[in-house]
């Protein structure tokens, strides 16, 4: 007897104390969170969803919360507002069934509601397979590199813009670009190209190597450590160069199951430079 359909994902507001303990609780458990230092508190998820902030949950068909995301109102130096996404989590049992783009998406509406007009959120350039998403899926674009994003170390954060309203992507046709046989020797390295253009012309390119995956810096705890601190020291000195040298940040895509790439291009004209990004 075939089994029934499985019913689906709903992604919606999350709008009582239940929840939003519910949500804090995730969010501890997923990121391994135990020092209360770095706790959630409901009341304050409370606060922003009542106040131009967001705190949005995807739920199972039995009421099981199974990703979270929230953010709040953001202002930069430069005066650009913007919908500021601080975190989304998802069960690790449910990754890979699209709980993110239903987060993303939710959260998109809530942003829109309030009146924002793009959303910004920050990540670490070392997570490749958040970086695909960020860029391949949603379509949005690294526009800054931020140092000790966090005021400690290992902190440095990849800032992402995703305009909300946008209805054709200047970047559309280089998102799906294959990077050049790069490896692990590659990794934190800038190596220049070039992608064919529509018109028959050319794209200056650059791509910078990194980890398919953080866990593949191998060996033993205090080796795989100071290979992660080397790399990304290498990894800060090359995005900063690219964010500075005026491109943006509009893929990454895996060359194999050691190494992927990062694909860096010129900012268009459509897509001012943000200055106002603050570094620590």
């Amino acid at each position: 007897m075939p089994s029934a359909p499985s019913l689906p994902l709903r992604a919606e507001c999350l709008g009582d104390a239940s929840a939003y303990r519910e949500a804090a609780a995730l969010y501890a458990r997923v990121f391994g969170y135990a020092d209360p230092d770095f706790s959630l508190n409901p009341n304050l998820l409370s606060a922003l969803a009542r106040n131009g902030g967001s705190a949005v949950g995807v739920f199972t068909p039995d009421d099981e919360l199974v990703g979270f995301a929230y953010g709040f109102a953001g202002r930069d130096a430069d005066g650009c507002e913007f919908h500021y996404s601080q975190a989304a989590v998802v069960d690790p049992h449910h990754q890979g069934r699209g709980v993110g783009r239903l987060l993303k998406e939710c959260q998109r509406r809530v942003a829109l509601e309030w009146g924002h007009e793009t959303m910004r959120w920050t990540f670490d350039a070392l997570l490749s397979r958040n970086a695909h998403f960020n860029f391949s899926v949603l379509g949005a674009e690294g526009v800054a590199y931020v140092p000790d994003y966090y005021d400690r170390p290992g902190t440095d954060r990849i800032v992402v813009d995703w305009p909300l309203r946008r209805t054709t992507d200047p970047y559309a046709a280089l998102r799906d670009a294959e990077p050049p046989a790069l490896g692990r020797a590659d990794w934190g390295r800038v190596v220049p190209g070039t992608l064919a253009a529509a018109d028959g012309g050319t794209h200056a390119a650059a791509w910078l190597a990194v980890p398919a995956d953080i866990a593949g810096v191998a060996g033993r705890q205090d080796e795989a450590d100071a290979a992660a601190d080397v790399l990304r020291g290498r990894v800060r000195t090359a995005m900063t160069a690219l964010i500075e040298g005026g491109r943006v940040l509009v893929a990454c895509r895996r060359i194999d199951a050691g190494t992927a790439a990062y694909l860096a291009v010129p900012r268009r004209a459509t897509m001012p430079p943000r200055e106002g990004v603050k570094a620590s």
